[in-house]
């Protein structure tokens, strides 16, 4: 008796290990899953390919598929809004003003050491600044500071 594979088989094998990601959350195992469609799918369009064939396939899907994933979206998918971090942390912090606002741009200051992971930050200032000047942090909104200029 002799057994093929058939485009179905690899379809299945793919589903199953789409959903042993549920069980297993390490999200590799799902881009292995994913191999496995592809290569159902090809073998249902090009039913000639030796078992063999299809192993390469697979085999080189699934990689491809996580090389993309952790070289390319993963990153990109990265949370930057630094929501949820304690203001707290960030008020009364005193830093370098290194560019003006001007216009609808807001303006840029630095610390000396990095506030909620940035070093540098966007601000808003009620009064004017210019390079060089020390601002200090009174209020979060968003990704923007709100800062004011306190004379020394």
């Amino acid at each position: 008796m002799s057994f093929h594979v058939l485009y179905w088989h690899w379809l299945a094998f793919g589903m199953v290990l789409i959903l042993a990601e549920l069980f297993i959350p390490s999200f590799t195992i799902f881009w292995f899953g994913l191999g496995g469609l592809l290569a159902g799918l090809l073998l249902l369009l090009f039913p000639e390919i030796s078992f063999s064939g299809q192993l390469m396939l697979w085999a080189l899907a699934s990689c491809l598929f996580t090389f993309l994933w952790f070289r390319y979206f993963k990153p990109r998918m990265t949370d930057r809004t630094k929501a949820g971090i304690a203001r707290e942390a960030a008020l009364g912090e005193n830093g370098q003003v290194i560019r003006t606002p001007e216009g609808n741009r807001r303006g840029k200051v630095r610390f000396t050491t990095p506030l909620l992971g940035a070093d540098e930050w966007e601000f808003i200032c009620a009064q004017p600044v210019s390079v060089g000047d020390r601002v200090f942090v009174i209020e979060i909104s968003g990704n923007t500071l709100i800062v004011e200029k306190r004379d020394a």
